[in-house]
């Protein structure tokens, strides 16, 4: 009864069919059997009870029927999906022209189509899902449709193959037996998969060829019509020395024949053919060119000449080509070559026309160069001469100037004092002229206290400005700078003077402003002015605007010493001039922060020193009788005993003699004597003591100021300044004083 009830083969109606008749019989037996103890209606109860569960375990299980009903009705509708996915996808590939695979992330193969290796028949067989990708690989390489590169084993290939898979996207052409090619690309999947399409990419390759050939017959059509149309003869040999192409011209040049020239024939064979044309003249020989030739590694480019027998000379050149080739190239020089040597020929010609001039212009050279050293020395020796007199001139009217002298002697005297003074700054222009031309003249930078120039120019040119009724002032300025001293002062002091002499009204401005580095000197007046055309013709000797005035003003030599000392010191020289208004001279100097030197005492005046009833002895040492008796006359004006020898023996006997030393030695430095005034003074302080000393000389060059600095000997220059004299005299009287009370 139980198994005939759970019979899971039964459909639900004959199970609800037998859980009725169940029941039915259940209560009919309830109703008729029912014992004492009241079984039967529990086992009814017990009945009723199992109904319940029955229907509800039924209710369950038609649901979950339901449920498994739709499951597989879902499942073999996606079942009936993928089949046609599937379907469609090899319907889909097949359908596309190209060789198509798929691998999985493995390198396992999935699917592919019909196409996929369809130039290789022997793999056909092979090509099954689960084939992995290196057995692909290498069942490829192994393949008899596979045309492997030259020199390249299967081994390789596969190897090179495996690694190519690893890149992200590949793309190479192989190439199949019977002139068949195969374009293969890979790209990988979102999952790391695979996909390899090849193409059938014959037609292609094959019209790339034709077209590359057309263009290959078009380029060597082009180069053969440039090569014939080239003025050079060309050779083109391949690696083997073997004659690929050439031109008509290399024929003519060479004198060969057109047989000599066929394709493939051996460069040595032409060399051969021209053993008997041809004369290697420079640069390589024949057995070298052969060398060259048959060289198993890259050539460098060789050039030479050769001669042909009739006189043509030709330049060969020989450059190798990428693929191991070379070319060779004949240019005919034999005009250039002529050309050279006429030209070398006119050379030697012109050298020695050159070589003559040149002698002729050191010569020429080495005249002026004596002409202006004599020029030079003249100027020396006759400022010298001069000077010599001249110093004399002005001791004698120095010595005019006394107590019994009246008013119109006294003017008289004054006036040939200030003539003489003309004549003296004229020579000592000229002198310097020469110097500076000559380059002799004897710089000495330093660093000089501005003002102590500026003050001592006020003083000299402030009586001069308000003689002529002129304003004149100078701007004190409290600096250093780097500069020679006297030529510093020499040079503000002629553009102060040319501005007071052409200045007729208003006044003269000296003052200094800064210019960076250095201080600018500027020198202003209110003159009429110099033109823009002139303004170049003031710095030349000789060169004065005003013709009207006169010598005892100047010769026009004050602004080209200043532009020759300016340029010798490296001070930049400006002027700013408007015609009608004034000028305006500037002097660039270079400031110094190192102490300054003071030109006080050698440039301030003084209060006049007399020596009356002092008792000072001056030995004095001069050959120029002249000079001799003005200096003895002017000291012994102001009550000097004066000692005066001709030369260096008597001024030494004298001494001796008397057996007293003087308080002051004056000495001239070119003694009739060998020995110099030098060696005398050195002689007199050996003998006497360090006597209070000058030496008197017009030279003024370098090497005799740089003489007397060796020996601490202070040089007087004549013409002789009284002034500076008597400073010296009065300084010599207070060293005396001085020893005395010591």
């Amino acid at each position: 009864m139980t198994k005939w009830l759970i019979d899971p083969k039964d459909s639900l109606e004959r199970q609800n069919e037998k859980l009725r008749e169940i029941t039915e019989v259940l209560m009919r037996r309830v109703e008729q059997d029912t014992d004492r103890a009241g079984v039967a209606y529990a086992q009814f109860e017990r009945a009723a009870l199992l109904e319940d569960q029955v229907r509800q375990r039924t209710s369950d299980l038609e649901h979950a029927l339901d449920l498994l009903n739709e499951s597989n009705a879902r499942l073999a509708d996606a079942n009936r999906a993928a089949e046609t996915a599937r379907s469609d996808l090899s319907n889909a590939i097949e359908t596309i022209q190209e060789g198509f695979a798929l691998f999985n992330s493995d390198d396992t193969l999935v699917m592919c189509n019909s196409r996929f290796g369809m130039h290789m028949i022997d793999l056909q067989g092979a090509l099954q899902p689960g084939l992995r990708f290196e057995e692909y690989v290498r069942l490829v390489s192994q393949s008899r449709f596979l045309a492997l590169p030259d020199e390249m084993t299967a081994e390789e290939w596969a190897a090179r193959r495996i690694k190519r898979h690893s890149d992200n996207h590949v793309m190479f052409n192989v190439r199949m037996v019977r002139d068949r090619w195969v374009q293969i690309s890979e790209h990988r999947t979102r999952d790391g998969g695979t996909v390899i399409l090849q193409t059938d990419v014959t037609d292609i390759m094959r019209l790339e060829r034709e077209e590359r050939d057309k263009l290959l017959d078009g380029q060597a059509r082009m180069i053969r019509a440039t090569l014939d149309h080239l003025n050079q003869g060309v050779c083109i040999f391949d690696r083997d020395a073997r004659l690929l192409g050439w031109n008509k011209r290399v024929g003519t040049l060479l004198a060969l024949p057109v047989s000599s020239f066929r394709l493939g024939t051996r460069f040595q064979t032409i060399l051969e053919s021209l053993e008997n044309e041809i004369t290697f003249t420079g640069g390589v020989s024949r057995s070298e060119l052969a060398q060259w030739v048959s060289q198993a590694t890259a050539r460098k480019p060789t050039s030479f000449e050769v001669r042909r027998r009739d006189g043509l000379i030709l330049d060969v050149f020989g450059q190798d080509m990428p693929d191991h080739g070379f070319v060779i190239s004949f240019t005919d020089v034999t005009a250039e070559r002529e050309a050279t040597k006429t030209l070398f020929q006119v050379n030697e010609l012109l050298e020695q026309r050159v070589m003559e001039r040149t002698l002729e212009l050191e010569d020429a050279l080495s005249a002026a160069e004596r002409a202006n050293a004599s020029k030079s020395r003249f100027v020396a020796a006759a400022s010298h001469d001069l000077l010599q007199p001249l110093s004399a001139a002005k001791l004698y009217v120095s010595a005019l100037d006394g107590p019994e002298t009246n008013s119109s002697q006294r003017e008289i005297a004054y006036k040939a004092q200030r003539a003489l003074g003309s004549v003296e700054g004229i020579i000592e222009a000229l002198l310097d002229i020469s110097k500076l031309e000559a380059g002799m003249a004897a710089i000495d930078m330093q660093t000089v206290s501005l003002n102590s120039i500026l003050d001592t120019l006020r003083d000299e040119f402030a009586p001069i400005a308000a003689q002529k009724g002129l304003g004149f002032k100078v701007m004190p300025c409290d600096v250093r700078v780097e500069s020679d001293p006297a030529y510093l002062r020499r040079i503000l002091a002629n553009l102060i003077a040319n501005g007071i002499r052409y200045t007729n009204t208003g006044q003269v401005l000296v003052g200094a402003r800064r210019n960076g580095g250095s201080i600018r000197l500027e020198v202003w007046d209110t003159g009429p002015g110099i033109a823009e055309d002139d303004q170049d013709v003031i710095f030349q000797e000789f060169q004065r605007l005003n013709a009207k005035a006169s010598a005892s003003e100047g010769l026009g030599l004050g602004l080209a010493i200043v532009e020759r000392a300016c340029a010798r010191l490296g001070h930049p020289l400006g002027l700013w001039s408007v015609v009608g208004k004034g000028s305006g001279f500037f002097v660039n100097v270079t400031l110094s922060d190192q102490p300054g030197l003071s030109l006080d005492g050698g440039g301030t005046l003084v209060t006049p020193t007399r020596f009356d009833g002092s008792g000072m002895i001056v030995l004095l040492v001069e050959n120029d009788l002249d000079m001799r008796r003005a200096l003895t006359l002017l000291l012994e004006k102001w009550d000097i005993s004066v000692l005066d020898v001709h030369g260096a023996d008597e001024a030494l006997s004298l001494l001796d003699e008397i057996e007293i030393a003087p308080d002051a030695i004056l000495v001239d430095y070119q003694l009739d004597e060998a020995e110099s005034g030098l060696d005398l003074i050195a002689e007199i302080h050996e003998r006497h003591g360090k006597v209070p000393t000058r030496l008197i000389s017009a030279n003024r060059s370098p090497e005799l100021r740089s003489a007397c600095a060796a020996r601490n000997i202070e040089l007087l220059n004549k013409p002789i300044d009284p002034r500076t004299l008597e400073i010296f005299l009065a300084h010599a009287q207070e060293q005396v004083r001085g020893a005395a009370q010591a």
